[in-house]
């Protein structure tokens, strides 16, 4: 086997209004496709990233909240590069979005900040 990339992240939300709010109008990635899928009582949105990485955002009728602290197993948070995280960051506080301090990575050297969507799913900024 021979894995080529990665082709999406799921995104289950407690609100689809808002959270498509967030992805598009405060993250800006760009809108592909939008269904209704009536048997399910759910959205699905299919959101485009710069180098064709997806993300997918659903809805579905009253989903449990997601374990996040104490860190729970499982998918921890979805890293998105960015070429100048000064400017990333300064771009969601201008947006109302809180953001940790900015660190950096012990091994790489390279700087990074976590921030949270709506449902308060962990989102990091990662410049490359």
């Amino acid at each position: 086997m021979r894995i080529e990339g990665l082709h999406h992240v799921a995104i289950i939300a407690s609100d689809y209004a808002r959270s498509k709010h967030f992805y598009t109008e405060v993250l800006g990635l760009r809108v592909v496709a939008e269904h209704y899928r009536a048997e399910r009582d759910s959205w699905k949105l299919d959101l485009a990233l710069p180098d064709g990485t997806q993300v997918e955002l659903f809805s579905f009728p009253s989903p449990p909240p997601r374990v996040s602290r104490p860190e729970a197993c499982g998918l921890r948070h979805l890293a998105l590069r960015v070429a100048d995280l000064d400017a990333a960051v300064a771009h969601l506080h201008a947006q109302k979005v809180a953001t940790e301090p900015v660190r950096v990575d012990e091994y790489s050297g390279r700087r990074f900040t976590f921030f949270a969507d709506p449902d308060d799913l962990p989102l990091e900024l990662y410049e490359q």
